[in-house]
Order: structure tokens, then C-alpha cells, then sequence
């Protein structure tokens, strides 16, 4: 693949750009020791990581904040110790304050150099704001489940995609999606024939983490570990070009 020949990259934020791992397990961890759970953080984000999912795909009109309160409820019914409503809101609350990677984003102000930057988000707008005051690059386009009433994987998000691409002038032959989740990401860019790339975060742990295992076919076009690593081959690919001329604005889907 020659990543000289997109134009424009959609990109998963959470799990991607922003460490949504370490930010669940800062609230489940010490709830977990409260409760007298003898969990580590891999366990804790194993046995909560098939309810968020669950929710998702049958309430797909449910606001953010509250899929995960109830996610979280779900998981410590499932492990035997209760989830006040305080520790539930606390993590509903939470996604403001998850963190980003560390190369996020350098690797995106690298990035919008040469690309269209788009966000395709599982989460609310106020959650996102949030992560992108820590991401620092104004996107061309942000799509959340909050805009179009659905979760990924179901295609919603990727449909709204299109409408993008053709505001923006893309082809959509000219779009690489960027993403973490085998299951959230690369299952329903393969049923909808788009180039992809895995951004491997956990590339060095075994397991799926707070990620469900894919639960269809899926494929990518290259592997990359770290965002980093996927910037510094774009920058490689785009090498003695002017780069694309960016204007300054956002635009969020209405």
C-alpha cells in the first residue's frame, strides 16, 4: 500500500488516539479494592468489556455518559459486588479526563500535513471535546455516536462517512480508516470495502482488553504499534510533496 495515494484518514479516537483502557481502570481499580475485588486491571477490563458492547447494540439511542454507568452497573453485578449510582456516575463522567497516547499528537499534527483528518467516535460530543482539547488538531469532520443514534459496528457512522467525503471532495477510494478495534472498526470497514490500517496498541499484552473479541470477518491493510510508527511511514510515503493545503476550521456533524 502506498499511503501517498489517500487524501483523506478516519480515524477511531478511543483505544486509537486516547487511552480509554487506562481511563475505565482508573475508575474500576479502586472501586474494585473498595469492594474487596482482588482484580487487576486486565480482568477488570475483561469482564466489563462485553456488557459496554451489549449496551451499545441494544440501545443504540442511549447517550454516552449512560451506556457506560450501566455498563459498569452490569460488571459488577456479573462479579458479584454492587455498583453504587456514585461510582457509576463517576465513570459516565470520565471520558473528559481519559488520556491520550503519548505520540497522538504529535503523530496527528504530522498527519494534517498531508491528509483530511475525521473523526468516527463511539462517544458523545461533550466527551470528545474533551479528548480533542488533549489532541490539539482541528479535524476536518467529527462524527460521534451522539450524531447519528448508533454504535459501532453497526455502519451508521460509516454511512454518515460518505456524506463527509463528498462535502469534502474525497473520493472514497481516497479514504484510509485508522483504528484500534478489530471489533468496533476494521469488521465494518472490510463489509464496507474501505482501506484500513490496525494501530496495534496492544501489540505487547495478550487479550482483548476492554475491546470485545471481533465477532465477524475482518481485514487491514497494514499493521502499525504505535501512532507514531504510522506517522513517521505516512511522512516517509508523502516525502517531497507540498503537502495539502488546510484551511483552519472544524466542522462537526450537525
Amino acid at each position: 500500500m502506498d499511503l501517498s495515494e489517500f487524501d483523506a484518514l478516519s480515524f477511531d479516537c478511543y483505544g486509537t488516539l486516547i487511552d480509554w483502557e487506562t481511563g475505565i481502570a482508573s475508575i474500576l481499580a479502586p472501586w474494585a479494592k473498595e469492594t474487596g475485588l482482588e482484580l487487576s486491571d486486565e480482568e477488570l477490563l475483561l469482564a466489563y468489556a462485553d456488557n459496554e458492547a451489549r449496551i451499545e447494540r441494544d440501545a443504540p439511542s442511549l447517550p454516552y455518559p449512560e451506556v457506560l454507568a450501566e455498563a459498569f452497573r452490569r460488571t459488577g453485578s456479573a462479579l458479584g459486588a454492587a455498583v453504587s449510582d456514585e461510582w457509576a456516575g463517576r465513570l459516565g463522567s470520565s471520558v473528559p479526563e481519559w488520556p491520550a497516547f503519548p505520540d497522538s499528537a504529535d503523530a496527528l499534527a504530522s498527519l494534517a500535513e498531508n491528509y483530511a483528518l475525521i473523526i468516527v467516535s463511539n462517544v458523545h460530543r461533550e466527551g470528545f471535546a474533551g479528548s480533542n482539547a488533549r489532541l490539539g488538531v482541528a479535524f476536518d469532520s467529527i462524527i460521534t455516536a451522539e450524531d447519528v443514534g448508533a454504535y459501532k459496528p453497526a455502519h451508521s457512522h460509516f454511512h454518515a462517512l460518505d456524506g463527509v467525503l463528498a462535502d469534502l471532495g474525497v473520493p472514497r477510494e481516497r479514504l484510509l480508516h485508522v483504528a484500534q478495534s478489530l471489533f468496533h472498526d476494521h469488521v465494518p470497514a472490510r463489509q464496507r470495502g474501505l482501506s484500513s490500517v490496525w494501530i496495534n496498541r496492544r501489540h505487547d499484552r495478550p487479550g482483548w482488553g476492554a475491546t470485545p473479541a471481533p465477532a465477524g470477518e475482518y481485514s487491514y491493510d497494514l499493521e502499525f504499534p504505535t501512532m507514531r510508527a504510522f506517522a513517521e511511514a505516512a511522512c516517509a510515503a508523502n516525502a517531497g510533496g507540498a503537502g495539502r493545503s488546510r484551511g483552519s476550521g472544524q466542522r462537526a456533524m450537525p
